[in-house]
């Protein structure tokens, strides 16, 4: 079996590291799609945006990819308004709740997708558009026959590349040992990208992450919570 490129997007595309379990939506969270989309929201076409047109402006951006209930996201926007936040997440109420959120400081620098990151990845994002790429607290996947499902995975690094500007930073964080090693190894072979810290370190926690609600969870559970940095250097 060849390593082609359709190949790759093949195998990418049938990944799925989550399952959509919706829930219910509250009533607020509902309107905000109705009310807040056309303002924070960016249906999924399959051609690749404009992204200077939806900011209204040229600005290095950040992509956080999974953002949950939205509470990291819409504090580092806020505190970093020299720069454009995308957001992708495939759960609703998270993201009505994010949307809510936006509108009631009138954020300007946040726009959402709600649809799964790597057809977002391939199709949408042009090569070298994104500064920066966060992929925090993932799901870990915890048996092993799942690991396979593990969105931090080979080709997974290897399409991020693409789509990040030289010199550019991928911030992962989980909670999960085993996955924190997953992603070390996975990390460590991907030629595209450097460890600044030096081969096979983690980092303290940067003060651009904040704590959450579902970090302190964890580590109320006594998990430990690890941090990768790593830049982006093509191949010369």
């Amino acid at each position: 079996m060849t390593d082609s490129p359709d190949h790759d997007s093949h195998h990418l595309r049938r990944i799925r590291s989550f399952v959509l379990r919706e829930g219910r939506m509250t009533p607020a969270q509902q309107r905000a799609f109705e009310t807040h989309w056309a303002r924070f929201g960016i249906t999924y076409s399959g051609k690749p945006q404009d992204f200077d047109a939806h900011f209204g402006r040229r600005a290095p951006r950040v992509l956080e990819i999974g953002f949950g209930n939205g509470e990291a996201l819409a504090w580092a926007s806020e505190h970093d308004l020299a720069r454009d936040y995308l957001g992708v997440e495939v759960h609703g109420p998270g993201v009505g709740r994010l949307m809510n959120a936006l509108a009631a400081r009138d954020a300007g620098n946040v726009r959402l997708y709600k649809h799964d990151a790597v057809e977002v990845l391939e199709n949408e994002i042009p090569p070298g558009a994104l500064a920066e790429v966060r992929i925090w607290f993932p799901d870990p996947w915890h048996k092993k026959r799942h690991n396979k499902r593990r969105i931090v995975q080979s080709d997974f690094v290897a399409l991020l590349a693409s789509r990040v500007a030289p010199g550019g930073l991928l911030h992962l964080a989980t909670d999960w040992e085993p996955y924190a090693q997953h992603m070390l190894e996975v990390m460590e072979a991907a030629p595209a990208w450097r460890n600044p810290l030096g081969p096979g370190q983690f980092a303290e926690k940067p003060a651009w992450r904040i704590e959450t609600h579902f970090e302190r969870r964890g580590l109320k559970l006594g998990h430990g919570v690890w941090d990768l940095l790593y830049r982006h250097q093509p191949r010369a």
